[in-house]
């Protein structure tokens, strides 16, 4: 008969120096482990109006060669209360030996997301993150999008997300920008 173990004796590790010791493969994106969070704006043609948020992004690995990723965003009024949940999206970032990446992304409304690219090798404040989609996949019911880019910079200051996004008939165009910072 099985039984569950008492603890999850392989949990993610948010913070270098807790859980298992990160792959080796992944020294190109350590510095990205951990919790972020801020705010951004984004447009779209398709939009009424431009609109402010904030993002919850967390990185953290479980000693094999790549990171899970979560990101959630809740739309905020001017003064910056919260007005209702936004974006959601769940995944992988694999890292392979020469730094490329390889990025798997789900999102609860029917897009899923396969993506390519690069960490530039880190300078010495910080690192930069270029991925493309390679594939899109939707759900019957799911809003058209094409294509989208993703540029991370971590500098010293935080961590700057811009998206750019390809969607219901509109070309690969800006989309968000979000400034982070670490909390944990």
């Amino acid at each position: 008969m099985f039984e569950p173990a008492q603890e999850n004796p392989y949990p993610d590790s948010h913070v270098l120096g807790e859980g298992p010791e990160p792959h080796p493969l992944l020294a190109p994106v350590l510095p990205l482990l951990g919790r972020w969070h801020g705010r951004g704006r984004g447009q779209y043609p398709t939009l009424e109006q431009d609109f402010r948020y904030e993002q919850e992004i967390a990185f953290s690995h479980d000693g094999r060669p790549f990171l899970r990723y979560e990101a959630r965003a809740w739309l905020v009024d001017a003064d910056g209360a919260p007005v209702r949940p936004a974006g959601r999206e769940a995944g992988w970032w694999r890292v392979t030996p020469d730094a490329s990446l390889e990025v798997v992304l789900a999102h609860p409304t029917g897009i899923a997301e396969t993506y390519t690219g690069r960490v530039s090798a880190p300078a010495a404040a910080g690192l930069e993150i270029e991925i493309e989609t390679k594939d899109v996949s939707l759900t019957p019911l799911a809003k058209e999008v094409t294509g989208t880019r993703r540029h991370y910079a971590l500098d010293a200051e935080g961590l700057t997300v811009v998206h750019d996004m390809a969607a219901v008939g509109q070309p690969l165009q800006h989309h968000l920008t979000t400034r982070l910072v670490r909390r944990a």
